[in-house]
């Protein structure tokens, strides 16, 4: 397995960090009589999270360093400054997050993978784990431009860990508003309560890792409304009781229902390419068509 000591320091740092987080909202939030917590979706937390990070390393052991090691090789960009190297790759990267966490959001065989971490009908730090468990599979390809770009294999997932952090301190309900400056610029917690949130409005918005200004620029922003509490989770809920494994594949079942009744191949490629939601007769609608009849259009 091929890693960087500065990945592992991050590693080192970052988990008693969470333990101190996660057990000091856990506390705030049961005093103040608040269930932001449950046993039963903590422990499905974990489960994912433990999930994703042994496929992940299996992967990265395999060929994932690998892949990108031979894109380096082959850069066709190299930055000498050492600053701007870094500042570039934290844009890039988070650019490259936007991107891979759009496309998640708006194809449906990759929102198969994705849905775990939406499944929940809760919203705590222990949610920043809820990993989607099979992307490390798809991850590196969008890491791929950037080896190309001259940025080491190593870098790039040691700042992928830094940007991922981060990511995890987002899925809290105790923080309300950040300063202006900081809404504008980065993702917040308020940003990110709307990205976990199955009310129309909010649906397959804020997509951002670090900074939301991607999604200020190519129009996926959505600004938490005091008039609309956020409701967490997905728009038609899992059943109460589930085991390990219909969390992880759910989605994919239901996927496969829908492209075996179809007996059109187009419409077949079509409930894999187009956005969750979507039917060929409109019995279920995509979340932009749910938002039109939301508007009046």
């Amino acid at each position: 397995m091929q890693t960087s000591s500065r990945e592992t320091w991050v590693l080192l740092c970052s988990v008693p960090f969470y333990v101190l987080l996660i057990g000091g909202e856990i506390l705030l939030s049961n005093w103040q009589g608040k269930k932001y917590y449950s046993f039963k979706d903590t422990l499905q937390n974990l489960y994912l999270t433990l999930s994703n990070g042994a496929l992940d390393l299996a992967l990265r052991s395999l060929f994932y360093i690998s892949v990108l090691s031979w894109a380096w090789q082959n850069q066709v960009v190299h930055i000498e400054n050492i600053y701007l190297y870094w500042a570039l790759l934290f844009l890039l990267e988070d650019f490259a997050f936007y991107i891979e966490h759009r496309i998640d959001h708006y194809c449906r065989i990759f929102w198969a993978v994705h849905v775990t971490h939406h499944s929940s009908a809760e919203f705590n730090l222990t949610t920043g784990f809820r990993s989607s468990v099979f992307q490390p599979v798809y991850r590196f390809v969008y890491f791929l431009p950037i080896a190309l770009m001259g940025f080491h294999p190593l870098d790039i997932v040691f700042m992928y860990s830094l940007t991922q952090t981060y990511g995890i301190l987002v899925h809290t309900r105790h923080i309300k508003k950040m300063p202006g400056w900081f809404e504008a610029v980065f993702v917040t917690p308020a940003h990110h309560r709307v990205h976990h949130a199955s009310n129309v409005r909010y649906l397959d918005k804020n997509m951002g890792m670090c900074l939301i200004i991607w999604d200020r620029l190519f129009g996926t922003f959505q600004a938490e409304l005091p008039e609309e509490p956020v409701v967490y989770g997905l728009t038609k809920s899992l059943p109460a009781k589930q085991n390990p494994l219909t969390v992880i594949f759910h989605e994919w079942r239901s996927l496969a229902v829908d492209v075996k009744r179809s007996h059109s191949l187009l419409n077949k490629l079509k409930y894999m390419l187009m956005p969750p939601g979507w039917s060929p007769d409109g019995s279920t609608k995509t979340a932009a068509q749910l938002r039109k009849e939301l508007n009046g259009h």
